[in-house]
């Protein structure tokens, strides 16, 4: 599926994680596909409120929590630095979809990182 959603289409994902050699750009590749799944996901579910939405962000943490196991082998981690890309991330995605008020943290209460 498509995205429609132009702010989403012309959002560069993750890019301060792409920046920093620390963090390997296979992984974040797939960090980075787990927020496009979120926005397809989003768009063909159309969350009617926050809950719902969060319903959709809470399976989109938990992948980024198994993601957490191959920054670790390739000699990474989701640490402080990840952890506010990945956030701000998910916050533009609930933003960029109507939902302005979502909490930063309940977007992404289910993480292990």
């Amino acid at each position: 599926m498509a995205i429609t959603n132009e702010r989403v289409r012309g959002h560069a994902f993750l890019a301060g994680l792409y920046e920093d050699a620390y963090f390997p750009d296979h992984v974040v590749d797939k960090g980075r596909r787990i927020l496009l799944d979120l926005c397809e996901r989003i768009e063909a579910e159309r969350p009617s409120d926050l809950a719902a939405l969060y319903v959709l962000t809470e399976a989109a943490t938990e992948r980024f929590n198994a993601l957490e196991a191959e920054f670790e082998a390739a000699g990474s981690e989701i640490e402080t630095v990840a952890r506010e890309e990945i956030a701000e991330d998910f916050w533009v995605v609930a933003s960029a979809y109507g939902f302005e008020e979502a909490d930063v943290e309940k977007l992404i209460a289910a993480r292990e990182w």
